[in-house]
């Protein structure tokens, strides 16, 4: 009856840990949460009352598809200072989320019998994304040594003449890496001459740490930007999540049929929502670096932390709000007659036996990881870290 394109992807498997956590907060249950992926802090002021003041103005119609002429500015604007990029108003499209941006380029690009090269550890949407569209997801295992990073000698051993692109996610979720500038020249270099296209979610990209500059791939040079696509937008940077605004980068013939898709799929973005965009690209720098000074500090604390729980280990995340520490050592042992086969079973034993959430390494392809976020409050960390390690003792 169905389609069989919907037998290839499964629901997120984060949502049987969504729901066994809300079952235990109805319940009373203090829990803290390490699973959620978003921003604890509010909006920044000068965005609301900009969205406020747009529907009070009454522009709440529809407006055009790809996105309002000012945000395309700022969004122009933005590339070229922070990234050395240079792009023209119909190189950008304007979505109801990263993650539409995302969609839109798999449906643009991907046909079926098409490889698509996914490092891993990865984020869940990305392999179904890439089967929705009937082509298949080839994934890259990567290293916790190297913290995570593709390596290209292992990006070059995966090129086949079926592989049409590759997903890069930096500074990364689930595990935090960031590539540096001669990394990512290198993986450039073997991009162009294997004519792939990159596809390069850079939604982390104001979450970086240690002093470390974001560097885009895309600004190696017009033959590396001529096939990559840029994906960026105003969630994580902004803490904006629920506000549903990405956008996209990349050369006019793709950003085109981006359009095209999703004229016929979402329309436009909201149309408030992207003057309030306006303001934050234009006036919240100080906001974001706020943010971003507080997610390190967390950082510290909670790989500190984690490093002192026996047999665990964990890579120091170079951006982002996430850490996956190692907990393999933990893996088939014994609790109430139980055996934890896997990082699912160990999730569960950790909701239920110390109140806390986390997110099995499995729903990213790392069976020898859980992911925490550090998008809480330092005393909350302190107490969900402390909870983790005591459980753990128990095993």
């Amino acid at each position: 009856m169905l389609a069989k394109r919907v037998s290839r992807i499964e629901l997120s498997p984060t949502l049987k840990m969504s729901a066994r956590t809300q079952e235990l907060r109805r319940e009373g249950v203090d829990i803290v949460d390490f699973s959620v992926g978003e921003p604890d802090f509010p909006t920044p002021e000068a965005i609301k009352k900009a969205g406020i003041r747009a529907i009070e103005e009454n522009f709440t119609k529809y407006v055009a598809n790809d996105g309002i002429a000012d945000l395309k500015a700022a969004i122009i604007e933005k590339l070229k200072k922070d990234n050395g990029l240079d792009y023209k108003k119909d190189e950008i499209i304007v979505s109801p989320g990263a993650k539409s941006c995302l969609m839109n380029a798999a449906t643009a690009l991907l046909e079926e019998g098409d490889e698509v090269l996914i490092p891993t550890p990865c984020w869940v949407s990305y392999p179904d994304q890439v089967k929705l569209t009937g082509a298949d997801p080839v994934f890259i295992p990567t290293k916790e040594e190297n913290g995570f990073l593709l390596d290209p000698k292992d990006l070059k051993r995966a090129i086949t003449p079926k592989t049409k692109a590759l997903v890069l996610n930096y500074p990364s979720n689930p595990t935090g890496g960031l590539y540096s500038g001669e990394q990512l020249k290198e993986i450039a270099d073997i991009c162009v001459e294997k004519n792939i296209w990159v596809v390069s979610d850079e939604i982390y990209e104001k979450l970086v740490y240690d002093g470390r500059k974001f560097v885009s791939i895309a600004s190696f040079g017009d033959k590396i930007k001529s096939r990559t696509i840029v994906i960026n937008g105003f969630s994580k940077a902004y803490a904006m999540t629920g506000w549903r605004l990405g956008y996209a980068a990349g050369p006019k013939e793709v950003i085109s049929a981006c359009s095209k898709i999703q004229s016929h799929n979402t329309s436009n973005a909201t149309s408030f929502v992207q003057k309030a965009a306006v303001v934050a690209l234009t006036s919240c720098d100080a906001e974001v670096e706020n943010m971003r000074a507080e997610f390190e500090k967390r950082r510290n604390m909670i790989v500190g932390l984690l490093q002192k729980i026996d047999g665990v280990t964990v890579s120091n995340p170079g951006g982002a709000f996430y850490v996956m520490p190692n907990i393999s050592r933990y893996l088939g042992k014994k609790h109430g007659g139980e055996t934890l086969k896997n990082t699912y079973d160990l999730s569960y034993y950790l909701l239920n036996e110390a109140h806390t959430a986390v997110i099995p390494g499995e729903a990213f392809m790392s069976p020898s990881h859980i992911r925490l976020s550090f998008a809480t409050s330092t005393e909350r960390i302190e107490e969900g870290v402390r909870r983790i390690g005591e459980a753990l003792g128990k095993l």
